[in-house]
């Protein structure tokens, strides 16, 4: 049964409200998934507050247009595309999807790819986004600069702990000689 345009301005409305909240896009081309598959992929992106969107590229076309990203036309994209939109993480879109394409890697054909993406209101092509998918995410960046805050200060505790030491061995020492 064909969507009616009422049934079509309604998706796109919900792709323009998703568009605008949206820290990253990633678009992806999706046909060699299964529908178990595919549901994996959800449930994973949902996990880190990203969601999965399949819909016709006119529609995507439509909603992308208004937001004048230069040489996005996902018109060209070649195969069944998808919109894989990140709301608050901007790395976990890339970072899933390539997790999901490694878990299949043993397989010739390529269960899904990179077609490009969308950060900080530009299109980045398929290595960008390929390149950003191996960045860490925020929360190992915020792991990483506790830890270094913490470093120094854990070295200070251990100075301040090695006088301590030292002053323990100097007094047992001292006990030693006078009791031999």
């Amino acid at each position: 049964m064909a969507t009616t345009k009422a049934q079509k301005r309604e998706i796109l409305q919900g792709i323009t409200e998703k568009v605008e909240k949206a820290k990253s896009v990633v678009f992806a081309q999706y046909d060699a998934l299964t529908v178990k598959e595919n549901e994996q992929l959800r449930n994973k992106l949902r996990a880190e507050n990203s969601e999965y969107l399949v819909a016709k590229k006119t529609l995507l076309d439509i909603a992308f247009r208004e937001k004048n990203i230069a040489n996005l036309n996902i018109k060209d994209m070649e195969g069944k595309v998808a919109a894989i939109f990140g709301y608050s993480d901007e790395v976990a879109p890339a970072k899933i999807i390539a997790e999901f394409q490694k878990a299949y890697v043993k397989e010739k054909k390529q269960k899904i790819n990179f077609l490009g993406g969308i950060l900080e209101g530009k299109f980045i092509d398929q290595a960008g986004v390929s390149a950003l998918s191996k960045l860490p995410s925020k929360q190992e960046l915020y792991a990483k600069m506790v830890g270094s805050l913490n470093a120094p200060i854990s070295g200070f505790v251990n100075v301040l702990a090695g006088n301590i030491r030292g002053l323990v061995n100097v007094l047992n020492a001292v006990k030693d000689k006078k009791q031999a």
